[in-house]
């Protein structure tokens, strides 16, 4: 709609148009935020789908779990035979204390059994808690928890093939075809170790 003032003919914007434009402005702000942020996962998500396959005849001899990195090293003689992108527990930050903290412990343990049945596409067992988890728990009073594994994603879950940011109760997760390799290559009494 044009309007006089003092200096000539002008453009006079309804409200509900200039809401629209702040509104489309924001949304494009918002999209451009949204690809920043998602393009580590994305990365992250293709590089691990073009790494090769781990050889069917590779067997670790230890597991070491990097926290801040989100990171699980198969081992063998010191040397990295293959990495993997973990989720953690929901609050995965510092080890586990208690019975439902939602964090993934830190120390040494021992994978001591496969489980084909989970409720999970396949898991193994961590042997958490070890004699210092029982000694600090009992110290504080609570409950160390327990019955925490290496394991896919839920039987039921039908989203994209990685799973984005920590969700687990203190489990460590990795995709499905991940898990396949680290089954694979992890046998009955093979250590981890779970670092900060």
């Amino acid at each position: 709609m044009l309007e006089m003032n003092s200096r000539g003919p002008s453009v006079a914007f309804h409200e509900c148009e200039m809401t629209r434009y702040r509104a489309a402005a924001i949304f494009r702000i918002s999209s451009i935020i949204l690809a920043l942020l998602t393009l580590p996962a994305l990365s992250l998500q293709s590089q691990s789908a073009s790494d090769p396959p781990l050889a069917t005849s590779a067997i670790a001899d230890k597991v070491i779990v990097l926290k801040g990195e989100r990171k699980l090293l198969l081992m063998k003689d010191g040397e990295v035979l293959k990495g993997y992108s973990v989720s953690l527990g929901e609050d995965p930050v510092g080890p586990k204390i208690r019975e439902g903290d939602g964090r993934t412990p830190e120390g040494n343990y021992v994978l001591d059994r496969h489980n084909a049945k989970s409720q999970y596409h396949k898991s193994i067992h961590i042997s958490y808690p070890n004699a210092q988890d029982l000694a600090r728990a009992s110290k504080l009073g609570v409950r160390p928890g327990g019955d925490l594994f290496i394991h896919g994603e839920p039987n039921d879950y039908h989203g994209p093939s990685q799973q984005l940011g920590d969700w687990t109760d203190g489990c460590i997760a990795l995709t499905n075809a991940d898990m396949d390799e680290v089954w694979r290559a992890v046998a009955n009494g093979t250590p981890i170790e779970i670092k900060h």
